[in-house]
């Protein structure tokens, strides 16, 4: 079944663990081109550098531009219900959930696409 983790570092440190890296960078790249979020991964990204990437992206979305924050949640499809279920008491940790949120969502459509694509 899918695996769980309990952060982002944990997660990431999976995937790297399966050899699906590779291919949830491309995920997320293709996510954001897709919110019309520009964002700048290397391909060559470390893990911990890619998290740190992700919840700067995100906590300048929610200060700065939150409709384009919103519409990166529709397209990366992230239940409202898990958004609005985040306990923290500023916008840094509020982001930090986001972006787990984010990364797990996407980490779950490598995840199906590579266990059950012919």
């Amino acid at each position: 079944m899918f695996p769980k983790y309990n952060n982002s570092l944990e997660l990431l440190e999976g995937v790297r663990k399966e050899d699906l890296y590779p291919k949830l960078l491309q995920q997320l790249k293709k996510d954001f081109d897709l919110a019309n979020v520009p964002i700048n991964i290397p391909v060559d990204i470390t893990p911990k550098e890619l998290k740190s990437t992700i919840h700067e992206k995100v906590y300048y979305l929610i200060v700065e531009k939150f409709p384009d924050y919103l519409n990166l949640l529709y397209v990366v499809d992230i239940p409202e219900n898990q958004v609005k279920n985040i306990d923290a008491a500023d916008v840094v940790d509020i982001s930090a959930e986001v972006s787990f949120l984010l990364l797990k969502r996407e980490w779950q459509k490598v995840w199906y696409k590579t266990r059950y694509s012919s």
